[in-house]
């Protein structure tokens, strides 16, 4: 019998919790409630910028120009321009030489590296050196900035303090008020980087062509580049109670 007691007692509470859940939801279901989108963009100059740079084994009046040599010279300019020599790495850690053709004196190779910079200035610099040293294959493979992760963040945080303050005085308008939120949906955070808006400008009659991003542009005397800003935006739906 004590038995049976028992488990009717707990068939009842079960009963009760259901009900209880059953109605919570259909309440929240029926409640009021306002649907808002925040947004939020964030410009930010790049400070990470990698730039491509290729190496081919030459002839030079007949003699050959050793990929070795020519890296020994890289080498010594950029640490001229006060770049440590970390910064400059092979672009394919697993190809150190790459064959590209063959002529009659022996195989010609290429070299793959990438450097990576902090400012456009360094940029400008970097290939003034580069034209000097006469490497013409160069180019600026990707731009981004050392707190993206961050500013991606803050960028969350704007977005849906906007939806908040959106509801805010919408619903204040109305003699309303803000309640708890019921679903928060985040649009992938987008980080939008224009790799052509690279603009190279000088004034001397020696031209050397470098490709950045598929563009062709002018490296001269006294290299002036911009980059255009990296603009970081979000969008949030929120779904408020209305109390």
């Amino acid at each position: 019998m004590n038995r049976l007691k028992q488990l009717l007692t707990i068939a009842f509470l079960l009963i009760t919790v259901l009900t209880f859940g059953q109605t919570s939801n259909t309440n929240f279901e029926e409640s009021p409630y306002i649907e808002v989108i925040g947004t939020a963009e964030k410009e930010v100059i790049p400070d990470e910028i990698y730039i491509g740079i290729i190496i081919h084994e030459k002839y030079v009046n007949k003699v050959k120009v050793t990929i070795d040599e020519q890296e020994d010279k890289l080498k010594s300019a950029i640490v001229l321009l006060g770049i440590e020599l970390t910064n400059l790495y092979l672009s394919d850690a697993n190809a150190d030489f790459v064959k590209i053709h063959w002529l009659k004196k022996g195989v010609l190779t290429k070299k793959d590296y990438t450097l990576k910079v902090s400012n456009a200035t360094t940029v400008g610099q970097v290939f003034q050196k580069l034209e000097e040293l006469e490497i013409t294959d160069a180019f600026i493979s990707k731009v981004s900035h050392s707190k993206i992760d961050s500013l991606k963040k803050d960028a969350r945080i704007i977005a849906i303090k906007d939806a908040k303050n959106k509801a805010d005085y919408l619903l204040e308008a109305i003699g309303e008020q803000t309640g708890k939120p019921l679903i928060v949906k985040e649009s992938e955070v987008s980080s939008i980087k224009n790799q052509s808006e690279v603009n190279v400008n000088g004034s001397r009659s020696d031209i050397v062509y470098y490709y950045i991003d598929g563009v062709k542009v002018q490296g001269k005397e006294e290299n002036e580049i911009q980059f255009q800003k990296i603009i970081i935006r979000t969008t949030i739906y929120v779904k408020f109670l209305i109390k």
